[in-house]
């Protein structure tokens, strides 16, 4: 039986490569929105972060979403990473 290969990707706060099981995506649309992508298929710029409250601090503190993503967000979508991260 073959291997199934298990997608890795980078977060941006910690540089660590984790599965996408572990991460959480935030995304740019095109229109300019910043949405949480639990999914993963949504069209835009996205951006992976661990679910874990002290990376998320540490995003928000550094402002690197808002670098990566090259917008601003507000603390409405801090509020909503905050409340998916500690399920």
């Amino acid at each position: 039986m073959k291997i199934r290969k298990i997608p890795l990707r980078s977060c941006v706060v910690t540089k660590e490569r984790l599965p996408k099981q572990e991460l959480l995506r935030i995304v740019r649309t095109p229109q300019g929105d910043i949405v949480v992508d639990l999914g993963g298929k949504l069209n835009g710029r996205g951006a992976y972060i661990k679910k874990d409250l002290e990376v998320l601090e540490k995003a928000k503190k550094s402002k690197i979403l808002e670098r990566r993503l090259e917008c601003d967000i507000s603390t409405d979508i801090y509020d909503e990473i905050r409340i998916i991260c500690e399920k």
